[in-house]
């Protein structure tokens, strides 16, 4: 019938983005990034106690007053992340930190800390050019730290 306008099926898919070709959007929320897995105070814990030195996980279950399936889970998560390493000595798997991830994010932070560093030198003069508090008057107008 002239005039009425061909419609397309329910039925097909349109891409609503272009990445939907090129890009697995099921794999991203598998990746954890290093930032998700250091959001966690356990594993920053872990990683504070494997900076002093390598551990055993039934130690680091006990400093950290979990079971060891618990602290397990964790240092997997470390583990996938990059960011801890395990080896094998005889039945016992021994932790220890690996710098290399933690030295990108520190990287990456450094503009913002460049950043902070301006701010606090500036509170700092301000803090500097105000006066005393032993020279403020208190609440009779005296001043106090003066002889009267």
């Amino acid at each position: 019938m002239p005039g009425r306008i061909a419609h397309r099926p329910l039925t097909a898919r349109v891409p609503l983005y272009a990445l939907h070709g090129i890009c697995w959007t099921g794999y991203i929320p598998d990746v954890a990034t290093s930032f998700q897995v250091l959001a966690d105070p356990t594993r920053r814990r872990i990683l504070d106690l494997l900076l002093e030195r390598s551990l055993p996980v039934g130690e680091l279950a006990g400093q950290l007053g979990l079971t060891q399936p618990g602290t397990s889970k964790h240092l997997r998560v470390l583990r996938e992340a990059g960011l801890v390493a395990a080896r094998q000595d005889a039945q016992r798997r021994w932790y220890e930190l690996r710098p290399a991830p933690l030295t990108e994010i520190d990287a990456w932070l450094q503009p913002y800390r460049r950043l902070w560093d301006a701010r606090l030198d500036a509170l700092e003069r301000r803090l500097d050019a105000m006066p005393d508090e032993d020279a403020m008057p208190d609440e009779t107008g005296d001043t106090e730290g003066t002889a009267p």
